[in-house]
């Protein structure tokens, strides 16, 4: 059992919209049972999140346009807490505005040493295009069109369809209708989609689209030590997506896949990257190649399924050796499940209508029954059960006020108003009611 600073908190930042992201209370939660003083920087103080016993704080996050802010709330939190602190970033943009205002946090809150640049690249789908091709990584065919008619163009010689990805989705206007991944069918709607550019903000992307089945898709989450050394390390598989096919993960399943593993050390050693990460990867049946689609520079928001027998996760780990403790060599827990109810709700509710998907297979090791080690569910909890009730309630209230569409994952959004550029990837929360026991900043305490 690993023996934790407790007098060192922690403290989460995520700053997309998303009051439904369970990545968040798994954090709370993990480090909160581990008697670690969690507090958290999120969207809204009525969030289902700041329902957890687990959490002593929960700060808006800012309305300022500008990286600033953000410092300056920190800068708060520190003042509160009287103590360094872990930071622990849970979404892509904050993972980048974290590093950048790394130095300036010095000596307040705990972080890997990286190049400050490194998550914002990673993160960039065609800086990742760009590096696959350099390490020799298997990736989809990919082109980044400096015109409509070259998107046009590019569309056809990838074969229709084909996946159009916004290089930096952290940049999309909200409210604009754009996603940040689409499947185009046609060279119009690729022509069309280009000259939204200057809107999304960040490059155009056109990929070759890998068959998509079940049993294709795959994960890796990791935490890499100040040495370079990938001390957790494991690869599950998607079983369930919402929305089917192309979403996030629903149900997963822990599993080996020494592929999946020996490329992810790979693409870790090539960057030299430290801290968190979450890949996802696709299986190629044509070929038997796992191809990586994603870097994300932060926990994957399933990480929880990731739990060793004695507990130790990637935040964990990240809490432990941030604070000099040894983060104890995990043991797998190959056939444990990560359920998020939600989701697989709807995803269940979806494949009664579908027709059979073909793909699954891969190599015989994936096929290969393996003991159960458990289920953890993403909201519900027998120690801390209120946050899956408030997530409920929210969750019917939107489905009554918008319809199943508004039950979608939402793109991960910028402050711009649609036709208009871009400003600071931190933008206003809309106004919300405060909670009776919040302080004049949105924070509250426990």
């Amino acid at each position: 059992m690993a023996s934790f600073d407790i007098s060192v908190p922690a403290v989460l930042v995520r700053l997309d919209r998303n009051p439904f992201h369970h990545g968040t209370l798994g954090a709370v939660r993990s480090l909160g049972r581990a008697g670690i003083t969690v507090h958290a920087v999120i969207e809204s103080v009525d969030s289902p999140v700041a329902a957890s016993r687990y959490l002593r704080g929960a700060h808006r996050r800012p309305d300022g346009a500008s990286a600033d802010a953000l410092h300056e709330l920190l800068l708060r939190i520190s003042e509160r807490l009287g103590v360094p602190a872990v930071l622990v970033p849970l979404d892509d943009l904050s993972a980048i505005v974290v590093a950048r205002l790394r130095t300036r946090l010095t000596g307040r809150y705990l972080l890997p040493a990286q190049p400050p640049d490194l998550p914002e690249r990673v993160a960039d789908k065609a800086e990742l295009a760009a590096l696959c091709a350099t390490l020799g990584l298997p990736h989809p065919r990919t082109a980044v069109p400096g015109d409509g008619e070259e998107a046009a163009r590019a569309a056809g010689a990838l074969g229709l369809p084909a996946v159009a990805k916004w290089s930096r989705p952290w940049l999309l206007p909200e409210g604009s209708g754009l996603r940040s991944t689409v499947v185009v069918r046609s060279r119009r709607e690729a022509r069309e989609l280009f000259g939204r550019s200057p809107e999304a903000g960040s490059r155009l992307l056109l990929q070759e689209r890998l068959p998509p089945g079940r049993g294709l898709d795959w994960f890796f989450h990791g935490y890499c030590g100040g040495d370079g050394t990938l001390l957790v390390r494991a690869a599950g598989r998607k079983e369930r997506a919402w929305p089917a096919g192309a979403g996030l993960t629903a149900v997963g399943r822990w599993l080996p896949n020494p592929a999946v593993e020996r490329l992810a050390g790979q693409v870790v050693a090539a960057l030299g990257y430290r801290g968190i990460l979450d890949l996802d990867f696709r299986l190629d049946t044509a070929t038997g190649a796992y191809h990586l689609l994603d870097f994300n520079p932060r926990p994957g928001a399933q990480f929880r399924l990731f739990t060793d027998p004695s507990g130790t996760d990637v935040v964990r780990a990240l809490h432990l050796d941030l604070t000099g403790r040894p983060v104890p060599a995990p043991v797998p827990a190959h056939g444990r499940t990560f359920v998020v109810e939600n989701y697989a709700l709807l995803s269940a509710l979806s494949s009664l209508s579908a027709p059979p998907r073909s793909g699954r297979g891969g190599p015989r090791y994936e096929r290969r029954r393996t003991r159960s080690a458990g289920t953890e569910t993403a909201w519900f909890a027998r120690d801390d059960p209120r946050p899956a009730y408030a997530m409920s309630r929210a969750w019917l209230v939107r489905a009554a006020r918008g319809g199943a569409q508004m039950l979608l994952p939402r793109p991960r959004a910028g402050p711009a108003g649609a036709g208009r550029a871009p400003r600071s990837p931190l933008s206003p929360l809309p106004a919300r009611r405060r909670a009776p026991d919040s302080a004049p900043d949105g924070t509250t305490s426990r």
